[in-house]
């Protein structure tokens, strides 16, 4: 099946002229007279829509278009300084792998070449450059059929690897201690069950020397 669609197309921009960007490329939505626009932005994807509309919406696109895969793009929640996407859902031939995409959404942002940003699938992993989309896809969909990616910058990204090894050092931390208790209960069960072993033959002595 022919489409007319452009690497990294949102779907809705096929059906005519390319919309307008609603937002500024400081990441700050520009002065709109729907006093809701900043709301919006605010709100993710899963927010906005329903499941069960989502899934009928992926339902319809695979369709449609069964070798593409609808992606929902969006900007990490607590990302500083990246702009935010003039769209967010994205239909993406599957053979196209993540770097590819990497850059497809460089573009769309409109970043210079040395600002460092980072895709995170499902908002807590990355997947592998190499891979295709139709592999993450197969891998990490959601349960109402898209794929969900979050940009974030290099800032956020290191802070999110800080946290995520602070989790590490105190889960270990705890373990450490788990089994540190266990290892010392282990010895005062055997130390009691030596002092039981010698009283009783201590009785035992005492019995024959009478």
């Amino acid at each position: 099946m022919k489409t007319n669609f452009k690497i990294g197309q949102s779907w809705k921009e096929s059906s005519g002229p390319r919309l307008p960007s609603i937002t500024s490329l400081n990441g700050t939505p520009p002065p709109d007279k729907n006093d809701n626009t900043m709301l919006q932005m605010k709100m993710n994807f899963k927010e906005r829509k329903p499941f069960g509309i989502r899934k009928e919406e992926v339902a319809s696109i695979r369709h449609k278009f069964p070798t593409k895969i609808p992606v929902i793009v969006e900007r990490f929640a607590r990302e500083p300084s990246l702009p935010y996407l003039d769209k967010t859902k994205f239909l993406v031939p599957q053979e196209i792998t993540m770097s590819q995409f990497v850059t497809i959404i460089r573009n769309r942002l409109q970043l210079n070449p040395h600002q460092a940003f980072y895709l995170m699938v499902n908002n807590k992993s990355m997947a592998s450059l190499s891979k295709t989309l139709a592999e993450v896809y197969r891998e990490n969909r959601d349960d109402d059929g898209f794929l969900y990616i979050t940009y974030a910058s290099q800032e956020v990204f290191g802070g999110q690897k800080q946290a995520k090894a602070r989790r590490e050092e105190e889960e270990n931390a705890r373990q450490a201690k788990a089994k540190a208790r266990r290892e010392e209960a282990r010895q005062a069960k055997a130390k009691a069950r030596r002092e039981e072993e010698e009283a009783r033959h201590g009785k035992f002595w005492s019995w024959l020397q009478h």
